[in-house]
This record gives C-alpha cells, sequence and structure tokens, in this order.
C-alpha cells in the first residue's frame, strides 16, 4: 500500500497549483478529480483531447496519477459512454489501474443498475482499467449489502471504499466489512458520527485507520491510500496541515 492525495484536497486552487503544493507536501501519488462540475478537469473536455489532458497531469510535476475519481454528467447513455471511453483511455496512457464512478441513486432497481454497468466494466476492461463505485450516500452503495451484490453480478467491479459515508450517513453502517473483498481503491478523511461531522480534523472522529488496513491486508490490497480532506467553501480549518498529519498517519501504518 501507499499514500496518495486527492486533488479535491485544493480545490480552491487552479491544477497546477494543486499539484505543486501536493508535491511540496512530499506526496508521490495523486488521486485526480475529473468531475464535470468540479474545480478541475472536466470530463468533457478531456474527452475532446485525451492527449493533451495526459501531458497535463505530469508535467511540471514529480507527481504520478495513481487513481481517477470521475463524475460525468452526460444527457444521453452514449454520451456517458464515449466520455467514460476517452477517461479510460487516459487512465491506460498515464498507467493509472482504477477508475471510480458514482452508483445510481439509492431508489433506483439493482437490475437496472446491474444492466446499466455491465457495458461500462467491459468498456474499462477493453483499456486495462478497473472500474469501481464509490461507497457514497445517496447511491446504490450506501448499503454496503447493496455494494456487494452489484460486485457480485457485475463480474469485474470493484469498490472504491469512502468510510465516511458508512459512518456519517443518515443510514450508519453497523459494520461494512462485508465490502473488503471487492476495495481496489480507499478515500479517507476522518469523520464522526453525524452528517453535520462528514469532515472532522484529523484525531477527533471515528475513523478506524488501523482496522481499515488491518482488514485491507487481509485481502492482499496493495494500491492507494488516498487523503481525501476536501476543500470546501469556509472550510473550518487549513487544508496543508490536516493533509499532513492524514499522510503521516497513514504512512506510519503502511
Amino acid at each position: 500500500m501507499f499514500v496518495a492525495c486527492s486533488t479535491l484536497c485544493f480545490g480552491r486552487f487552479p491544477l497546477d497549483r494543486a499539484l505543486r503544493v501536493i508535491s511540496e507536501l512530499e506526496f508521490t501519488k495523486i488521486d485526480v478529480a475529473i468531475h464535470e462540475c468540479g474545480p478541475h478537469l472536466k470530463p468533457s473536455e478531456v474527452a475532446a483531447d485525451v492527449n493533451r489532458y495526459a501531458q497535463r497531469i505530469r508535467i511540471g510535476s514529480s507527481l504520478s496519477p495513481a487513481a481517477f475519481s470521475v463524475d460525468i454528467e452526460a444527457p444521453d447513455t452514449e454520451e456517458y459512454q464515449r466520455q467514460l471511453r476517452a477517461l479510460c483511455r487516459l487512465a491506460r496512457l498515464s498507467t493509472v489501474p482504477v477508475l471510480s464512478i458514482a452508483a445510481a441513486s439509492s431508489g433506483s432497481g439493482i437490475d437496472a443498475e446491474v444492466d446499466r454497468l455491465t457495458p461500462l466494466v467491459k468498456l474499462a476492461e477493453a483499456e486495462g482499467v478497473t472500474l469501481t463505485l464509490e461507497t457514497r450516500i445517496g447511491t446504490l452503495t450506501e448499503s454496503p449489502g447493496t455494494a456487494v451484490e452489484l460486485c457480485e453480478r457485475v463480474a469485474g467491479l470493484g469498490l472504491t471504499l469512502d468510510p465516511s459515508h458508512y459512518i456519517a450517513g443518515p443510514n450508519q453502517a453497523k459494520s461494512y466489512d462485508a465490502v473488503f473483498p471487492f476495495v481496489r481503491h480507499v478515500r479517507l478523511r476522518d469523520s464522526g458520527r453525524s452528517p453535520e461531522q462528514f469532515q472532522l480534523r484529523v484525531g477527533q472522529g471515528e475513523i478506524e485507520y488501523g482496522r481499515i488496513v488491518t482488514q485491507l491486508c487481509r485481502f492482499h490490497y496493495d494500491l492507494a491510500l488516498s487523503v481525501d480532506i476536501r476543500d470546501i467553501p469556509d472550510a473550518p480549518f487549513p487544508m496543508e496541515p490536516e493533509v499532513r498529519k492524514l499522510k503521516y498517519l497513514l504512512e506510519s501504518l503502511v
């Protein structure tokens, strides 16, 4: 295992400056957010010129990408798949093994979601990339049981574990141990047990980092643990010290 930093930790900065700050914090790996409504790269723009963006996330930086967090907003299935195919190509060019997307909303049918995901997983596999679903409040994966069922029914599908959504969500999971065999990426911050405590200073929440690492080791996980403290407006604490603190904590565990 190794520790990476999400570009969303410094979303108030342009991407180039965010990468410089991450490098100054002595990270060597980044978790690149490619969100249509995000502060940095947008899927629609990347799809228009994949080679250019493959250079942009590397030039001027000692960092190398370890994962992509993707949020596509497309008017139809064909356009969604076109953009996802381009992002999977970007992942291949950047030697990124894992790309994560959101599952359908929690009120959606599981059968329909299986039908949606099956061709997407095949599309990613054609580029040598593992497609994962983020464990996220408001989606089907907010239930560990449903997250596992999707992975069992869609061959090759993995999970990006973000335990804050299980700890601080409105439907707090008593246990999410069942998801660990399917985890292909991890994003971490500290959280308490209420939606208002979704993001706390490191050490003030209830995320059991040591237990998470132990569970991952049981299933021979050897990929990234991403520091993913979100740079939200009016954040109650400065980002750099908290990002550094969680980096050191995770590095002490791996």
